[in-house]
């Protein structure tokens, strides 16, 4: 990780928020790639605070998904593995259909709206350009059957997939000089959604989720040079 990383000195009382959004910043943005280690010394220097609030920040992130620290306390950015995207990409498409089953006798008109709601904001996000954003308006969009639940158990499953789906979106659309998905990425998924189709929306989620696991592995195949 090069000394020279651009990363803003602090003073605000806001040192852990504020130490974890860059961070995250620099990891989707490919800036700290996969596997990476995260030197906590340097990052202290460069932040311009102490060790405290710096840990804070990557357990934060730990938490997320995005970086992982070992028993000897190294930490690294979280590394892409063809084994672990597809491990990853199986279980939520399980998780999601799961989710609209409980779901699908209680979408209302609420329910909706609040897709169609997701939906433009998330167009919004990638039209943008703005990488952070539009990763972050995909997972918003995908939250809602899981929050509709109301299946703690459930709901934990999705956040704890949430930060490895941040990495490999944002590694994909990187590769692909990409600012989010595709613009009609989600049409037929929010269609089906608030369809009456069960079997259909299987379907649609099944294509959506194969979609995102063959990009995955493009991706992880140019990186073994094929």
């Amino acid at each position: 990780m090069s000394r020279d990383s651009g990363i803003p000195k602090l003073s605000s009382a806001t040192y852990r928020e504020r130490i974890a959004d860059v961070l995250r910043e620099r990891i989707l943005s490919g800036a700290f790639r996969p596997g990476s280690r995260i030197v906590e010394a340097q990052l202290a220097t460069q932040f311009g605070v102490s060790r405290g609030p710096l840990r804070e920040a990557i357990r934060q992130l730990n938490d997320e998904g995005l970086l992982v620290t070992s028993d000897y306390s190294s930490t690294r950015v979280v590394s892409l593995d063809a084994r672990d995207v597809k491990e990853i990409y199986s279980f939520r498409t399980a998780l999601e259909y799961f989710a609209f089953q409980l779901i699908w006798d209680r979408r209302d008109d609420a329910f909706r709206r609040q897709l169609h709601n997701r939906h433009v904001k998330l167009l919004d996000a990638i039209e943008s350009c703005i990488e952070e954003r539009a990763i972050a308006a995909e997972l918003h969009l995908h939250s809602l059957v899981y929050e509709t639940t109301d299946h703690q158990i459930l709901i934990n499953s999705w956040k704890g997939l949430r930060g490895r789906l941040q990495l490999y979106w944002a590694a994909v659309h990187l590769a692909h000089n990409e600012h989010g998905p595709r613009p009609g990425a989600h049409e037929e998924y929010v269609d089906a959604a608030i369809g009456d189709d069960l079997e259909r929306l299987r379907r649609v989620l099944s294509e959506h989720m194969q979609q995102g696991l063959a990009d995955a592995l493009t991706l992880l195949c140019e990186r073994r040079g094929g």
